[in-house]
């Protein structure tokens, strides 16, 4: 039985700090996506200023996902060569976190510039670019897990 008050035992488990920060950033995106449709829609600053700020939090979090998913490979398959599902895991993963800094960093230049703050049709295109590439990047992350069925 595993003492459920072990720290080592909880920060060095499989990969279970990966599995639970990697929801912040989706959900965040998402979010983010969601507040910059609706300035488009409605034409009001204060949802891309929503948006902005989702974006900002997403993009601060996929740094912790990003180390903690390395760390997952690191100690679990100690080092091992990724191939199948998880190293589409990893490369999906890896470009779910440049399209959310790509996004934000839009965001911040665009607010930079004083431009109005509400979105443009490229930036939306990537927005959505990003969510595609978040969805496939999650199932891939599900399958890996046992959520989807996988190992």
């Amino acid at each position: 039985m595993v003492n459920p008050f072990d720290l080592k035992n909880a920060l060095m488990a499989r990969h279970a700090q990966h599995v639970v920060l990697v929801h912040f950033p989706i959900a965040l995106y998402i979010v983010g996506v969601a507040f910059d449709l609706a300035a488009l829609w409605k034409k009001r600053g204060a949802f891309a200023d929503a948006a902005y700020y989702n974006l900002s939090v997403a993009a601060a979090f996929t740094i912790p996902v990003v180390t903690t998913g390395i760390l997952a490979w690191q100690f679990a398959l100690e080092g091992q060569a990724l191939k199948g599902i998880l190293r589409l895991h990893l490369i999906f993963g890896l470009l779910s976190t440049v399209v959310i800094w790509t996004t934000w960093i839009l965001h911040f230049l665009g607010r930079r510039r004083g431009e109005v703050p509400l979105v443009s049709n490229y930036r939306f295109a990537l927005e959505l670019v990003g969510l595609l590439v978040i969805a496939i990047t999650g199932h891939l992350g599900g399958f890996l897990s046992g959520v989807n069925g996988g190992p």
